[in-house]
């Protein structure tokens, strides 16, 4: 019996102990997660607050659109020249660095009394998420249940939409409900952050050192050659969808208010609304594959972005939210096609690289529009600029679904 017990006891133990490593990567997959969901919130939820920091400061519509643009810009340049560091000198360093300074933008907008420090400090916020965003993807992929293979990019593109959506509705509920919302909002956010890079040391380092990283510091767009067909079938979409995300998180509050939607709930609940149904749609349509569903979310896009021009046109906030829905279905799956399509192309050695390069074109659709009509606004009117804007998304979502439907099948 003695030995019997003696040869059994292994076994039993091993039974009943989890593998370390295995249980910090079990444990690291939600993190990450997670914190992709903290992210998000605080690039949304700043717009609910512009319209009040515009009466307490006093800047123009055109300045709002570029305090906007001014983040993606930003983001931009810092997407550019560290997208890549993280493959060389691992996801944990740069995810800490990148919360840190995302806190420190998160005080700025907490204190701000003028547009220079409202300028600085959204251009902070868009250096702290170019490095976080490609670094978090590639961290979600890494981390991926063994047994649930596709469930990374599924969540890489419910995830940014349910924190943008969170973040917006919060914000904008805040606003109206409590005495003094920016302590609440950024305080907390800022608290949250710091947190976070102190929590990320923990996750498993899923992408050890290795030469190159000075290099991959020059300022460049690498797609990794394995993913280049599945990426250039995929950057119409990608533009097409950044671009109409672009179009409601710039424009979208002012022309509420100018639709009559005067509390601030109402302003931040069309991001909610079209970044919150992107999110559910993208969560509940995985099942299809990679071509169909950025077939579907293109044709969405170019017949939500047409329907918001006729409410727009017609004066009507109930179908202005409306068309937001339909924008906010094709937004969520034609992001979820694209993430299908380009993940499994590559190891974790080129995951940053990668997901780089897909932010890059994403916000330079986001950006790019928004800084142009920031621009037009005090020369041609909100609601004709926002007209132009509409109509520009519209005609990119519909040659996206046709360079989908007629080209080549994944």
């Amino acid at each position: 019996m003695s030995a019997t017990s003696t040869t059994n006891s292994p076994t039993a133990t091993g039974a009943r102990t989890l593998d370390p490593a295995r249980a910090r990567r079990a444990a690291g997959f939600p993190l990450a997660l997670a914190a992709v969901v903290a992210l998000m919130v605080g690039a949304s939820a700043p717009s609910p607050f512009y319209p009040v920091l515009q009466a307490r400061i006093g800047f123009s519509a055109g300045t709002m659109t570029t305090i906007f643009g001014v983040y993606a810009l930003t983001l931009l340049g810092t997407l550019l020249v560290t997208g890549s560091l993280s493959d060389h000198v691992g996801r944990r360093p740069v995810l800490a660095a990148g919360f840190l300074v995302l806190a420190a933008s998160m005080v700025g907008f907490w204190h701000a009394t003028d547009v220079p420090t409202l300028m600085a400090s959204r251009a902070v916020q868009g250096v702290a998420a170019g490095l976080l965003m490609s670094t978090l993807s590639a961290a979600v992929v890494d981390l991926e249940p063994e047994h649930r293979a596709g469930l990374a990019a599924t969540l890489n593109s419910v995830t940014p939409l349910a924190g943008l959506a969170a973040g917006a509705l919060a914000a904008g509920t805040l606003l109206d409900r409590a005495h003094d919302a920016l302590p609440l909002v950024f305080g907390t956010l800022t608290a949250a952050y710091v947190l976070l890079a102190l929590a990320v040391l923990a996750l498993p380092e899923t992408s050890p050192r290795h030469a190159g990283w000075a290099r991959s510091l020059r300022p460049r767009v690498g797609i990794p050659a394995p993913a280049r067909a599945a990426f250039t079938r995929s950057a119409p979409a990608v533009f097409a969808g950044w671009a109409t995300g672009g179009l409601y998180l710039s424009l979208g509050a002012p022309l509420v208010a100018l639709l009559g939607g005067r509390e601030h709930l109402a302003q931040g609940a069309v991001v909610a609304i079209l970044t919150g149904v992107g999110a559910l749609s993208s969560a509940i349509g995985g099942r299809a594959g990679a071509r169909r569903t950025t077939l579907y979310g293109t044709t969405m896009l170019a017949v939500g972005t047409v329907l918001t021009l006729v409410a727009l046109h017609a004066g009507s906030l109930v179908g202005f939210l409306l068309a937001a829905v339909v924008a906010g279905s094709g937004f969520g799956t034609s992001f979820l096609g694209i993430m299908r399509s380009i993940t499994p192309t590559v190891g974790p050695d080129q995951r940053g690289e990668l997901f780089s390069s897909v932010f890059v074109v994403s916000y330079l659709a986001f950006g790019l529009p928004a800084v142009a009509a920031g621009f037009a606004v005090p020369h041609l009117g909100l609601l004709t600029t926002a007209t132009v804007y509409g109509v520009v998304v519209a005609v990119l979502s519909a040659l996206a679904a046709l360079t989908r439907r007629f080209g080549t099948r994944d």
